[in-house]
């Protein structure tokens, strides 16, 4: 096996364009941070993006950013909070749960896989934040997307389908991003002691009401990020303090009639517990558990999560994205209880189910990513065969022998 480390896009071209010549299948990683997640792949070859790093652009006053797709995540946070803004889709880092070792996440990486924190619910997903990019598709072409202004409609929007493609369709060479202002502060509602259908009903309220709610989680257990009690149902709210506290007193009377009793944490209490709710740091251990991210309606979760708990002992879960987004850790099983799981979502009418962690044996015995229904499948083969004929760049990684 070699790996290829390129330093500039037109390296990155010319690897990629060999690799098509010799009809040899090639690996794409960023910093490798996320490899344990998808199929194990048969490459030859590896194409390693980590030499295109570093921010080429940043002009804080028009809120856009460009980088490498090498960049650590970490290095271009640092550089927004010194002007005061960020990420506002608060891309998660699956260090801490993939390989107990968190911060080495990249930024092509977080477009690659669209990874996206609680504040999804307010903010969107990293592809909505994506202004344009440049790649090389599995033709051996460099193409380009987008540009350097908000409101952009420079050609196809092809940010929606190369985001969230773990790297099938094309190798990312250049990402350029919108970002905002940080909030000046935050404080999250704690309510403690709500069932889980109560707590979905009160997340939904106050997603509903007009206070401007960034994040809402359900904890069915004690977590110390936060030092926050279980069960609890945690509301955030964001923005200039004043505001701020005008806000959460209004919906902690609204809210006051699902019971439970009420308290808030502040600052950076309240960053710790998002951050560890974010990064599903309260699953993280013991490592030989297979990790599960639920997609679901949100009414439809206590219900997806019982089927599962019904069946199978030793299962542990919690609720982001007010109620929409479960993950669950199982006990070992051959087959990570992938069955068991997705007809518990099956039963929700809507939604999908992505198996994030597990041995790389348990990967290549059942899909990791949700199968598709024939008609969708046809479509995401064609757009494969567009970017990618040849089938070189990360094969098999969604779908067996795709």
């Amino acid at each position: 096996m070699t790996t290829f480390r390129p330093d500039t896009a037109e390296q990155a071209r010319d690897v990629v364009a060999w690799a098509v010549s010799e009809e040899t299948p090639v690996e794409i990683v960023s910093r490798a941070s996320k490899r344990a997640v998808g199929r194990p792949m048969q490459t030859g070859h590896t194409l390693d993006l980590s030499g295109l790093s570093g921010i080429g652009l940043y002009e804080p006053e028009e809120l856009i950013c460009q980088a490498g797709p090498g960049t650590p995540v970490a290095e271009i946070e640092a550089a927004l909070a010194e002007q005061r803004q960020m990420l506002a889709f608060e891309p998660m880092d699956l260090g801490v749960l993939l390989t107990g070792e968190a911060g080495k996440g990249s930024i092509g990486g977080v477009f690659a896989a669209n990874l996206a924190g609680p504040r999804r619910i307010k903010a969107g997903a990293a592809r909505d934040h994506l202004l344009g990019f440049t790649a090389v598709t599995g033709r051996g072409e460099t193409v380009k997307s987008g540009g350097r202004v908000v409101k952009n409609v420079t050609g196809y929007d092809l940010s929606k389908i190369v985001c969230g493609s773990w790297g099938t369709l094309a190798a990312l060479t250049d990402l350029t991003f919108k970002v905002l202002p940080a909030p000046e502060h935050e404080t999250t509602l704690v309510i403690s002691g709500l069932d889980e259908e109560t707590a979905v009903r009160a997340m939904s309220a106050a997603m509903g009401s007009p206070h401007e709610v960034s994040s809402a989680a359900h904890l069915p257990f004690a977590i110390g990020a936060g030092d926050v009690a279980g069960p609890a149902t945690c509301i955030r709210l964001e923005g200039f303090g004043p505001s701020v506290a005008a806000r959460a007193a209004a919906l902690e009377g609204e809210l006051a009639g699902f019971g439970g009793s009420q308290g808030a944490v502040e600052g950076y209490l309240s960053r710790d517990l998002w951050r560890a709710i974010r990064d599903v740091e309260p699953l993280a251990a013991p490592a030989d558990r297979p990790v599960w991210r639920l997609s679901v309606p949100p009414m439809a979760g206590p219900a997806v999560v019982l089927a599962i708990r019904s069946a199978v002992e030793g299962a542990d879960h919690y609720y982001d994205w007010a109620g929409g987004l479960i993950w669950i850790a199982l006990p070992p099983a051959s087959d990570a209880h992938a069955g068991l799981v997705r007809s518990a979502v099956a039963g929700a009418a809507t939604g999908h189910a992505t198996l994030v962690r597990a041995d790389e044996s348990v990967r290549a015995a059942v899909p990791v990513f949700q199968p598709q229904d024939p008609g969708l499948a046809a479509l995401a083969a064609r757009i494969k065969a567009s970017f990618d004929p040849l089938g070189i760049l990360n094969p098999g990684r969604m779908t067996a022998g795709v």
